[in-house]
């Protein structure tokens, strides 16, 4: 389509039509920096013929993205705080002997293969914490979402017995 066309002839695909309406929105929410109403929300649905009905399962499906999306993002916060306490560990482990070697030698020799040897893991822990795309990661997500899972629904029905006991 070229710049000459007229405005009746014009046409788009459905995506080009979701690109071109989040784009307009994107701007029009810079520029007055609001929020929309579920009327509001309601009110654009009509004017673009969508049924009350398709909108409510949009939201819906929105809903479980965003829920997925905070879910992956507890998961790498979990993964960097278990990687700075792994950290925090190699630097006192390996503080102790290089202080054990200033002590006894009064020079940094043997406690130098130590830090190497214990660096390798914690190079790999790097590696595998802050990757967060891959087969790799997706099972450990999956993993971590199971047990978290299994948690939740534990307490929950723990809190429910504790709960029947004390009526």
């Amino acid at each position: 389509m070229t710049a000459f066309e007229p405005q009746s002839i014009r046409s788009y695909s459905q995506e080009d039509v979701q690109q071109i309406l989040h784009l307009a929105i994107a701007r029009q929410a810079d520029d007055k920096d609001t929020e929309f109403s579920y009327e509001q929300i309601l009110e654009i649905a009509s004017e673009l013929e969508i049924s009350p009905d398709s909108l409510k399962l949009a939201e819906r499906d929105w809903s479980v993205q965003q829920g997925q999306v905070e879910q992956r993002k507890a998961f790498d916060a979990y993964r960097i705080r278990r990687f700075q306490k792994r950290l925090g560990n190699y630097a006192i482990f390996n503080g102790f002997f290089i202080l054990v070697n200033l002590v006894t030698g009064g020079a940094i020799t043997w406690s130098l293969y130590i830090v190497l040897f214990c660096g390798l893991p914690i190079g790999l822990d790097v590696w595998n914490t802050f990757q967060i795309k891959g087969e790799e990661y997706e099972m450990a997500f999956q993993k971590w979402s199971r047990k978290h899972q299994i948690k939740k629904t534990i307490s929950t029905v723990l809190n429910k017995w504790f709960k029947a006991l004390q009526a």
